[in-house]
Protein backbone atom coordinates (compact mmCIF):
# COMPACT_ATOMS: atom_id res chain seq x y z
CA UNK A 1 0.00 0.00 0.00
CA UNK A 2 1.38 3.38 -0.93
CA UNK A 3 2.30 5.64 1.94
CA UNK A 4 0.60 8.63 0.33
CA UNK A 5 -2.64 8.66 -1.62
CA UNK A 6 -2.98 10.74 -4.77
CA UNK A 7 -4.79 13.47 -2.82
CA UNK A 8 -2.08 13.47 -0.17
CA UNK A 9 0.62 13.72 -2.83
CA UNK A 10 -1.18 16.67 -4.43
CA UNK A 11 -1.16 18.50 -1.09
CA UNK A 12 2.62 18.55 -1.34
CA UNK A 13 3.13 18.91 -5.10
CA UNK A 14 0.48 21.50 -6.04
CA UNK A 15 2.08 24.37 -4.06
CA UNK A 16 5.41 23.62 -5.73
CA UNK A 17 4.07 24.62 -9.14
CA UNK A 18 0.50 25.40 -10.18
CA UNK A 19 -0.61 26.75 -6.79
CA UNK A 20 2.64 28.26 -5.55
CA UNK A 21 2.13 30.64 -2.60
CA UNK A 22 4.40 33.34 -4.03
CA UNK A 23 4.02 33.17 -7.80
CA UNK A 24 0.35 32.14 -8.02
CA UNK A 25 -1.25 33.22 -4.72
CA UNK A 26 1.07 36.27 -4.48
CA UNK A 27 1.72 35.81 -0.75
CA UNK A 28 4.95 36.14 1.22
CA UNK A 29 6.41 38.65 -1.23
CA UNK A 30 8.00 40.83 1.48
CA UNK A 31 10.53 38.23 2.63
CA UNK A 32 11.23 37.29 -0.99
CA UNK A 33 12.36 40.88 -1.52
CA UNK A 34 14.13 41.44 1.76
CA UNK A 35 16.29 38.43 2.60
CA UNK A 36 17.16 36.84 -0.75
CA UNK A 37 20.31 38.84 -1.46
CA UNK A 38 22.21 35.90 0.10
CA UNK A 39 21.50 32.24 -0.64
CA UNK A 40 22.29 31.13 2.92
CA UNK A 41 19.68 33.50 4.35
CA UNK A 42 17.15 32.26 1.79
CA UNK A 43 17.75 28.62 2.75
CA UNK A 44 17.50 29.33 6.49
CA UNK A 45 14.29 31.33 6.05
CA UNK A 46 12.83 28.51 3.93
CA UNK A 47 13.69 25.90 6.59
CA UNK A 48 12.26 28.14 9.31
CA UNK A 49 8.94 28.49 7.50
CA UNK A 50 8.83 24.72 6.80
CA UNK A 51 9.17 24.08 10.54
CA UNK A 52 6.69 26.76 11.61
CA UNK A 53 4.02 25.94 9.04
CA UNK A 54 4.38 22.15 9.23
CA UNK A 55 4.21 22.01 13.04
CA UNK A 56 1.74 24.89 13.31
CA UNK A 57 -0.75 23.28 10.95
CA UNK A 58 -0.65 20.07 13.01
CA UNK A 59 -1.16 21.94 16.31
CA UNK A 60 -4.09 23.96 14.94
CA UNK A 61 -5.62 20.80 13.47
CA UNK A 62 -5.44 19.01 16.83
CA UNK A 63 -7.06 22.00 18.53
CA UNK A 64 -9.64 22.76 15.85
CA UNK A 65 -12.62 21.38 17.78
CA UNK A 66 -11.61 23.11 21.01
CA UNK A 67 -10.98 26.64 19.75
CA UNK A 68 -13.95 29.04 20.17
CA UNK A 69 -14.60 30.76 16.88
CA UNK A 70 -14.35 34.25 18.41
CA UNK A 71 -10.74 33.78 19.50
CA UNK A 72 -9.42 31.50 16.78
CA UNK A 73 -7.18 34.20 15.25
CA UNK A 74 -5.66 34.96 18.67
CA UNK A 75 -4.99 31.25 19.25
CA UNK A 76 -3.40 30.95 15.81
CA UNK A 77 -1.14 33.93 16.52
CA UNK A 78 -0.07 32.42 19.85
CA UNK A 79 0.79 29.12 18.18
CA UNK A 80 2.81 30.69 15.37
CA UNK A 81 4.51 33.15 17.76
CA UNK A 82 5.62 30.29 20.00
CA UNK A 83 7.11 28.40 17.06
CA UNK A 84 8.83 31.52 15.73
CA UNK A 85 10.41 32.16 19.15
CA UNK A 86 11.79 28.62 19.07
CA UNK A 87 13.28 29.23 15.61
CA UNK A 88 14.73 32.58 16.70
CA UNK A 89 16.37 31.10 19.80
CA UNK A 90 17.85 28.18 17.85
CA UNK A 91 19.33 30.58 15.29
CA UNK A 92 20.82 32.77 18.00
CA UNK A 93 22.33 29.72 19.69
CA UNK A 94 23.81 28.02 16.62
CA UNK A 95 24.04 30.68 13.88
CA UNK A 96 24.28 34.03 15.61
CA UNK A 97 25.72 36.01 12.70
CA UNK A 98 23.03 34.71 10.37
CA UNK A 99 20.36 35.50 12.95
CA UNK A 100 21.55 39.12 12.90
CA UNK A 101 21.31 39.14 9.11
CA UNK A 102 17.72 37.86 9.21
CA UNK A 103 16.99 40.00 12.31
CA UNK A 104 13.41 41.27 12.23
CA UNK A 105 12.38 39.08 9.29
CA UNK A 106 12.32 35.94 11.45
CA UNK A 107 9.84 37.67 13.73
CA UNK A 108 7.76 38.69 10.74
CA UNK A 109 7.10 35.01 10.04
CA UNK A 110 4.34 35.52 12.62
CA UNK A 111 2.43 37.74 10.20
CA UNK A 112 3.30 35.77 7.04
CA UNK A 113 0.07 35.57 5.05
CA UNK A 114 0.91 32.03 3.89
CA UNK A 115 0.98 30.68 7.45
CA UNK A 116 -2.16 32.38 8.72
CA UNK A 117 -3.91 31.54 5.45
CA UNK A 118 -3.16 27.80 5.74
CA UNK A 119 -4.28 27.78 9.37
CA UNK A 120 -7.60 29.33 8.38
CA UNK A 121 -8.17 27.64 5.02
CA UNK A 122 -6.95 24.12 5.79
CA UNK A 123 -5.80 23.24 9.30
CA UNK A 124 -9.10 24.27 10.93
CA UNK A 125 -11.04 21.91 8.66
CA UNK A 126 -8.82 18.86 8.29
CA UNK A 127 -7.09 16.18 10.35
CA UNK A 128 -3.47 16.43 11.56
CA UNK A 129 -1.93 14.26 8.82
CA UNK A 130 -3.47 16.19 5.93
CA UNK A 131 -2.75 19.46 7.73
CA UNK A 132 0.91 18.45 8.06
CA UNK A 133 1.19 17.60 4.36
CA UNK A 134 -0.51 20.86 3.40
CA UNK A 135 1.83 22.83 5.64
CA UNK A 136 4.94 21.12 4.30
CA UNK A 137 3.77 21.51 0.69
CA UNK A 138 3.04 25.23 0.96
CA UNK A 139 6.23 25.89 2.91
CA UNK A 140 8.26 24.02 0.28
CA UNK A 141 6.58 26.02 -2.48
CA UNK A 142 7.50 29.21 -0.66
CA UNK A 143 11.03 27.98 0.06
CA UNK A 144 11.77 26.91 -3.51
CA UNK A 145 11.06 30.41 -4.81
CA UNK A 146 13.17 32.00 -2.07
CA UNK A 147 16.10 29.71 -2.89
CA UNK A 148 15.85 30.32 -6.65
CA UNK A 149 15.71 34.08 -6.14
CA UNK A 150 18.54 33.95 -3.59
CA UNK A 151 20.67 31.84 -5.92
CA UNK A 152 20.54 34.27 -8.84
CA UNK A 153 20.75 37.43 -6.71
CA UNK A 154 23.89 36.31 -4.85
CA UNK A 155 25.49 34.75 -7.92
CA UNK A 156 25.01 37.77 -10.17
CA UNK A 157 25.16 40.44 -7.48
CA UNK A 158 28.19 39.22 -5.55
CA UNK A 159 29.68 36.51 -7.76
CA UNK A 160 29.41 34.05 -4.86
CA UNK A 161 27.22 31.22 -3.57
CA UNK A 162 27.04 30.61 0.18
CA UNK A 163 29.85 33.15 0.41
CA UNK A 164 32.25 31.21 -1.83
CA UNK A 165 33.58 32.87 -4.98
CA UNK A 166 32.05 31.31 -8.12
CA UNK A 167 32.34 33.77 -11.00
CA UNK A 168 36.10 34.16 -11.10
CA UNK A 169 38.45 36.81 -9.85
CA UNK A 170 37.57 40.46 -9.29
CA UNK A 171 37.92 42.71 -12.31
CA UNK A 172 41.49 43.73 -13.11
CA UNK A 173 42.35 46.22 -15.80
CA UNK A 174 45.15 45.56 -18.30
CA UNK A 175 45.63 48.48 -20.61
CA UNK A 176 42.35 49.07 -22.42
CA UNK A 177 40.84 45.75 -21.36
CA UNK A 178 39.24 44.42 -18.18
CA UNK A 179 39.17 40.79 -17.16
CA UNK A 180 37.24 38.91 -14.49
CA UNK A 181 33.66 39.29 -13.27
CA UNK A 182 32.33 42.67 -12.20
CA UNK A 183 29.54 42.30 -9.65
CA UNK A 184 26.12 43.58 -10.69
CA UNK A 185 25.21 45.76 -7.72
CA UNK A 186 21.61 46.06 -8.90
CA UNK A 187 21.00 42.38 -8.09
CA UNK A 188 21.56 42.85 -4.36
CA UNK A 189 18.89 45.52 -3.92
CA UNK A 190 15.21 44.56 -3.40
CA UNK A 191 13.85 45.58 -6.85
CA UNK A 192 16.01 42.84 -8.40
CA UNK A 193 14.01 40.25 -6.46
CA UNK A 194 10.81 41.51 -8.11
CA UNK A 195 12.41 41.06 -11.52
CA UNK A 196 13.54 37.50 -10.74
CA UNK A 197 10.12 36.60 -9.32
CA UNK A 198 8.51 38.16 -12.40
CA UNK A 199 10.65 35.99 -14.69
CA UNK A 200 9.63 32.89 -12.71
CA UNK A 201 5.96 33.87 -13.02
CA UNK A 202 6.40 34.37 -16.78
CA UNK A 203 8.07 30.97 -17.15
CA UNK A 204 5.30 29.28 -15.15
CA UNK A 205 2.56 30.78 -17.26
CA UNK A 206 4.43 30.05 -20.48
CA UNK A 207 4.58 26.40 -19.46
CA UNK A 208 0.98 26.20 -18.24
CA UNK A 209 -1.34 28.49 -20.18
CA UNK A 210 -4.21 27.65 -17.81
CA UNK A 211 -2.57 29.90 -15.20
CA UNK A 212 -3.02 32.98 -17.38
CA UNK A 213 -5.90 35.12 -16.12
CA UNK A 214 -8.48 36.01 -18.75
CA UNK A 215 -9.53 39.66 -19.01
Amino acid sequence: MALLSKKDTNLILDPLADNNPITIQVLGICSALAITAELKASVVMALSVIFVLGVGNVVISFMRNMIPNKIRIIVQLIVVATLVIIVDQVLKAFAYELSKTLSVFVGLIITNCIIMGRFEAFALGNGPWKAFLDGIGNALGYGVILIIVGFFRELLGSGTLFGFKVLGDPVTKTGLYATGYENNGFMIIPPAALIVVGIIIWLQRSKNRALIEEN
